[in-house]
């Protein structure tokens, strides 16, 4: 499977946000966010191939027990299956990051947790981007079975990425259409930013709507904590 980095922090967002962790990044993704933050895994994919037996050994050589695996998207790959139940058998609490646009390749408890970050329209890049991504994204980044199997397989929680009122609209009714199988409770928001700046001025803005509506907000610690940057 090819890897990226494996490190160890806390982890920035969620329901476990300030945890300690140690942190499986995969290579290779099937979209290409117009914002994404890793592009090192999806637009210029890096890393080198590791057996799951080398990435376990890395990962016992940190101390968290928490180990989040993520990417890219890590379900596209078929050795995530074996490496988050092997992780699981050696007393690891799995968390795995994916967009829920492909299942694991596995059935049977695979995660403690499951994170899911569905991509609005606002994350589709340019329409003259290289390689026809534009269309080929736009075409992936929506899969509502995928989507309802995922958080019905694991304690799941959902982060959506939002900037605007229109991305607001958009989570809204996307989650009405997943319908009860998602746990509202788990339901994030978290700002659209990749510097302190940005982070912070986002934030204050969508503090006031996710309390308006009922939705937990995702504050985006590692890049107050860290910046943005590789390894944290």
């Amino acid at each position: 499977m090819k890897i990226s980095e494996i490190y160890a922090s806390l982890q920035g967002e969620g329901l476990l946000a300030g945890t300690p962790s140690t942190f499986v990044r995969t290579s290779g993704c099937n979209l290409r966010c117009v914002w994404c933050d890793t592009p090192f895994t999806s637009w210029k994919p890096e890393g080198r191939e590791m057996a799951v037996a080398e990435v376990l050994a890395a990962v016992e050589s940190h101390a968290p027990r928490h180990v989040v695996v993520t990417g890219g998207e890590p379900l596209l790959l078929a050795e995530a299956a074996d490496l988050c139940r092997e992780l699981r058998g050696r007393g690891h609490h799995v968390t795995v990051e994916t967009a829920g646009t492909v299942l694991p390749a596995a059935d049977g408890p695979l995660f403690d947790l499951v994170s899911i970050s569905p991509k609005l329209v606002s994350s589709t890049p340019p329409a003259d981007t290289p390689g026809s991504w534009a269309a080929r994204h736009d075409a992936a980044r929506r899969r509502d079975d995928v989507l309802r199997s995922l958080a019905a397989s694991a304690p799941h929680q959902f982060k959506f990425v939002v900037e605007t009122d229109a991305d607001l609209a958009e989570a809204c009714d996307w989650l009405d259409d997943l319908g009860p199988v998602v746990d509202r409770g788990r339901v994030f928001f978290m700002p659209q930013a990749r510097t302190a700046e940005e982070l912070a001025s986002r934030t204050a803005w969508l503090a006031g709507e996710c309390h308006r509506r009922g939705v937990r907000l995702a504050p985006r610690h590692h890049i107050t904590w860290f910046g943005n940057r590789r390894g944290t």
